[in-house]
């Protein structure tokens, strides 16, 4: 991500005409999100009395955290990149039957390098949810209904990339190689789901308790 620019000139990018950034950038920012928030529980435990002895723990969740915050963000920049690669394949020319045939090699070559991008995302957020997990169980409890909302935003990133993952992937000429990278992301995406709900129940269960 560029965060050079204002909040305000991402929102106005993001809903203007221009292809990117679009629902790709805007499900690994999801992940961005995320792992700030985990961060910010992270920064809420530590150096606190009655945490102390999960201090070292917390410090190192942190850390992990801040990788794991930075490769959301660099698969922000890498889905505009791959979008853009999909424009410009089909782009090239198609006037003689070579040109038509290397043409479509290259749409079929980058569409299947915009659907590796926000598989990955979907990947780095099953990194994640077991870091938000032990958050919550360990965590500053002043803190739960942040950890939550950072793992809701795992889930909306996941379903996002998932999204992008499946349109791509059917846009494949070829199907069979389409269908074998799509299954192999959704077994991800569906164990990401799944985490996520165990997360969000056990937060409910200890602010009912």
């Amino acid at each position: 991500m560029d965060y050079s620019i204002t909040l305000n000139d991402y929102l106005q990018s993001l809903s203007s005409k221009a292809p990117t950034p679009g629902g790709g950038n805007v499900s690994a920012f999801s992940g961005v999100l995320a792992a700030s928030l985990a961060i910010m529980v992270c920064n809420l435990t530590i150096g606190k009395k009655k945490y102390v002895d999960v201090e070292s723990e917390m410090i190192d969740l942190k850390n992990k955290l801040e990788n794991l915050k930075n490769r959301f963000s660099e698969l922000a920049d890498e889905d505009n990149k791959a979008f853009e690669k999909v424009m410009e394949a089909f782009k090239l020319p198609k006037e003689t039957d070579k040109e038509k045939l290397e043409r479509a090699a290259k749409i079929d070559e980058a569409t299947l390098g915009a659907a590796e991008v926000p598989s990955d995302v979907v990947n780095v957020c099953k990194q994640i949810l077991p870091n938000i997990k032990t958050i919550v169980i360990k965590g500053n409890q002043n803190s739960l209904s942040d950890a939550g909302v950072a793992a809701s935003l795992v889930n909306t990133a996941a379903e996002g990339a998932f999204l992008n993952v499946l349109i791509n992937c059917t846009s494949l000429s070829n199907q069979t190689l389409g269908n074998e990278f799509l299954k192999r992301t959704e077994i991800i995406y569906e164990e990401v789901k799944i985490s996520c709900a165990e997360i969000i129940e056990l937060i409910n269960n200890k602010l009912r308790s």
